[in-house]
């Protein structure tokens, strides 16, 4: 402004001119020369402010300046401020002096103008950037909520249908890098030697492992350790400089590459299970906020943890019955014996499918063959399955000579007596030897897959499927009349039972599979080892992955040798 200043002292010829800004006494007051104005004069521009109109003073030349000064007003005729000249003599202002400093003035308070509302939309910008950035930040800040929300009902639905400790550990993985983007999840147990160990399952390359394979106590250094002892989420911010911990306690994080370690405890419904381990390769600040999200998922994730041990423990039970009731198949003079039993894909899919050989008591040298599957992917049908198994047996040592209908029917008499919940399906027979190297095979078919016969002496035809059957087993149904099938096999044919993990394809025909399995057992040499037979069948007949688990069971008429 004090441009304006030395236009006056030009126009006025005096030796100062000032402008004087309205405001406190801290306003700045602009001079020409730049300096000059002393207190009398800055006086005098109050006074002119205090009148609100011009006020000129001659002066005396001693003690009192010569002063003419004109108030400076703002669009609204608010008092911006005070353009005056001055003089050291005595100064007789004329009128063309007080107009000429008029004019002077208005245009002083046209630029005062114009500047305050430069200031103003400058403020105004500024104002509107930082309102911007904080409503970006709280944009930002509710993304994140609303993500850390979505993860939270995500991990609660996603972990609580979990069925296994892999299962678990690989959608724990996908739930916390979907948001949190760490470089390592894992899952640190509790053993039962009481030793931390991560758990396998989760994904190649995203779960390095952060301590020996030996496993560490819980009386240890690791963050995870203490994270146990003290129930409490621990965090190592820095590998460097680890508060609180010596160095060795911390020497995964070199050997893993990571900046930043979470651990979260995993309390169990009576001790804790272990540790939720996040860590990051970069340095990673978890706030209050992320740390809330990192308990509620490590309790999702303990829930998960506790529910898929118990399920393993139940499926170990059903495997280890199930396999105890496949027992290695005793040799039958006269016939080649085969059988294989495939699980399901999903290991946790345990069934009540089974077969059986044993001799029947007798003079005849009689044996009786069963394939049989009980409804039900778990550990009570891999019970019904031993107990129905050894009920079937009973049934056959009890009625020596009595067709094999007669034991599936007294299986399900003592099933309805006993209140014994059984369904299912079965095929059970009595394998006699004949004259002449023949077999009279004698079956009931309790809604179980045919049978299938292939004969020597057709080649190029497909196996015979032995379709003849009677009512499944169901604990509602009814006792109904049974029937017994007979078919004498000869020299070098080949008897194939199976359950139907077999023949069972997804949107395929029914008739399909049991077709294209008796063309392939057609097709094999009479000279091909039964065991390799039906490891074929099950290569190329089965599904890839199969939902249920596939029994098979064969047996071969040994083939008259030709005389010499």
């Amino acid at each position: 402004m004090n441009r304006f200043a030395r236009l006056a002292t030009r126009l006025l010829a005096v030796p100062g001119a000032l402008v004087w800004m309205a405001g406190d006494d801290s306003a700045p007051v602009e001079s020409w020369p730049a300096g000059s104005a002393d207190a009398e004069a800055t006086a005098l521009c109050r006074r002119v402010a205090e009148l609100g109109e011009p006020l000129a003073l001659i002066g005396d030349g001693d003690a009192r300046l010569a002063f003419a000064g004109v108030p400076l007003a703002g669009p609204a005729g608010e008092l911006l401020g005070v353009l005056a000249a001055t003089d050291t003599g005595p100064r007789t202002w004329s009128e063309e002096d007080l107009r000429d400093l008029g004019d002077l003035a208005a245009a002083c308070s046209a630029h005062m103008r114009l500047r305050l509302r430069a200031e103003e939309v400058q403020r105004a910008g500024e104002a509107a950037e930082e309102a911007a950035s904080l409503a970006e930040a709280q944009a930002d800040r509710m993304e994140t909520l609303l993500n850390r929300a979505q993860l939270l009902l995500r991990a609660a639905e996603d972990l609580g249908d979990t069925s296994g400790l892999d299962e678990v550990c690989a959608r724990v993985s996908d739930l916390a890098g979907s948001d949190l983007k760490p470089s390592h999840v894992g899952l640190v147990l509790m053993g039962e030697d009481g030793l931390l160990r991560q758990v396998a399952g989760s994904e190649s390359g995203q779960a390095p492992r952060t301590g020996p394979e030996a496993g560490y106590g819980v009386d240890s250094d690791r963050p995870g350790a203490r994270a146990v002892r003290e129930r409490r989420t621990v965090v190592v911010t820095d590998r460097r400089t680890p508060a609180g911990f010596r160095p060795a306690a911390v020497d995964g994080l070199d050997g893993s590459g990571l900046h930043t370690l979470v651990c979260v405890p995993l309390s169990g419904a009576e001790s804790v299970l272990g540790v939720l381990e996040l860590g990051w390769d970069i340095p990673h600040v978890v706030d209050a906020a992320e740390r809330a999200v990192l308990v509620v998922l490590a309790d999702y994730t303990a829930r998960a943890v506790e529910r898929a041990a118990y399920l393993d423990a139940r499926v170990s039970i059903a495997v280890g019955l199930q396999q105890a009731m496949l027992t290695d198949l005793v040799q039958v003079p006269g016939l080649e014996t085969a059988a294989l039993y495939r699980p399901a894909a999903r290991q946790d899919m345990v069934g009540g499918d089974w077969y059986d050989l044993y001799p029947l008591p007798g003079p005849h040298g009689a044996w009786a063959m069963t394939v049989g599957d009980i409804t039900g992917h778990d550990l009570r049908a891999a019970t019904l399955m031993g107990q129905v198994r050894s009920m079937l047996r009973q049934a056959d040592i009890d009625h020596p000579g009595r067709p094999p209908h007669q034991a599936v029917e007294a299986l399900v008499q003592a099933c309805q007596t006993l209140g014994l919940p059984a369904g299912g399906t079965l095929v059970h027979a009595h394998l006699t030897p004949r004259p002449g190297g023949h077999w009279q095979f004698s079956w009931t078919n309790a809604g179980h897959p045919p049978p299938l016969l292939a004969h020597r002496d057709t080649p190029g035809e497909p196996a015979e499927q032995l379709r003849s059957h009677d009512a499944l087993l169901h604990p509602a149904l009814p006792p109904g009349p049974r029937t017994t099938h007979t078919r004498l096999l000869t020299p070098g044919s080949t008897l194939l039972l199976y359950t139907d993990g077999l023949v069972e394809h997804r949107g395929q025909d029914l008739d399909a599979a049991p077709n294209e399995a008796a063309r392939r057992l057609a097709a094999v040499s009479a000279d091909s080892p039964l065991d390799d037979v039906l490891r074929h069948l099950a290569g190329t007949v089965a599904p890839a992955h199969p939902d249920d688990d596939t029994v098979l069971l064969a047996i071969r008429v040994a083939p008259l040798l030709p005389v010499r």
